[in-house]
């Protein structure tokens, strides 16, 4: 049978929890499924590292170019493809340079504005650099058609589609969570950190109880300035999906994500979903269907109480993993023209 040896090179991989860790987990699963092979070189497989300013969960690999060479010529990847613009994606584009090798990327995060939301850097130099970064490669995935034509606006190149997927049977309405707090419940998953916006959403005088999934820097901080939240910390797998499926609406106030796969798992659980306008609702909502987009929060969070729970997962089951995978799969090139293995 014909396969392909397909290396993921990020900087973001569990056991740090995000989207992006999720999507590069998923799609291996599925890659694998189908008889490829993977290897996902992350972090966890160096020993010389420090934690990212201002957000010690993320990792920082020291010097990680001559390991990550001996690990891709031992692998010998007929596909390489680069995932995060960290020193882990430097090391493996600089391989890639040195080698005349093809490989592609992805573009997750709206990684300029990530970056200004913690540092203050203006977005403007950040962009020179995402741009040099995102330049090299043959192809560079993006979540969206608004946003591929954004990155168009900025100078990118060879810009390609990849949507993204939800695991619907672990995220499912069935078994909620039983939640004594007063009703309606208006819940966020995800990290806990500055550029998730989280003050717009807690901010809001809602009736019911505010409830904030997950960890991260900026979790004391936020519980100490709104003591009636809930905060849960981190929850996984079906103990994660019973939480979710408790609430009534799905609060995303981020403005940095390009997708925002939390709003799909979210909607796999019958939840509709409030949120601003923004590139990852623009690619996730169907406005009065799924969920509620305005810049006016409260507004998004009362309407979305009104819709049908029964709709917003149906809606959520016409996007598992496999039709994303098929077209990763479809976006990698070769590194080698006309390169071909045999499994």
């Amino acid at each position: 049978m014909n396969c392909n040896r397909i290396a993921i090179v990020t900087d973001a991989y569990f056991p740090q929890i995000s989207g992006v860790a999720t999507t590069i987990e998923a799609t291996k699963k599925e890659l694998e499924k189908q008889g490829h092979v993977v290897k996902v070189i992350s972090p966890a497989d160096f020993n010389f590292k420090i934690p990212a300013p201002t957000y010690p969960e993320i990792k920082l690999v020291l010097f990680p170019y001559k390991k990550l060479s001996q690990i891709l010529d031992e692998f010998k990847p007929d596909s390489l493809h680069v995932s995060v613009e960290g020193p882990l994606g430097l090391a493996s584009r600089k391989y890639a340079k040195k080698r005349h090798m093809q490989y592609t990327t992805a573009y997750h995060t709206r990684f300029p504005e990530y970056v200004h939301c913690r540092t203050g850097i203006p977005t403007d130099w950040i962009y020179i650099y995402a741009r040099w970064f995102h330049n090299g490669p043959a192809k560079v995935m993006v979540a969206a058609e608004s946003l591929r034509k954004e990155l168009d606006g900025h100078g990118f190149k060879n810009l390609v589609i990849w949507h993204r997927g939800v695991d619907s049977e672990t995220f499912s309405p069935e078994n909620p969570m039983p939640l004594p707090e007063e009703r309606p419940i208006f819940m966020y998953m995800g990290r806990v950190a500055t550029e998730k916006n989280l003050d717009a959403f807690l901010s809001l005088d809602l009736p019911g109880t505010k409830y904030i999934v997950g960890d991260g820097p900026a979790k004391k901080s936020l519980e100490k300035k709104y003591p009636k939240a809930v905060f849960t910390g981190y929850k996984f797998g079906k103990e994660l999906a019973r939480y979710v499926a408790a609430a009534d609406v799905f609060v995303f106030p981020s403005l940095t994500d390009t997708l925002g796969l939390v709003m799909l798992e979210a909607n796999a659980c019958g939840v509709p979903v409030a949120t601003f306008p923004s590139q990852a609702s623009s690619s996730v909502i169907k406005e009065g269907e799924n969920g509620i987009v305005s810049s006016d929060l409260k507004d998004a969070c009362l309407r979305a109480l009104k819709l049908s729970r029964e709709r917003v997962r149906q809606i959520a089951l016409e996007g598992g993993w496999k039709e994303p995978t098929d077209l990763f799969l479809q976006n990698l090139v070769p590194v080698k023209k006309g390169a071909t293995q045999t499994c």
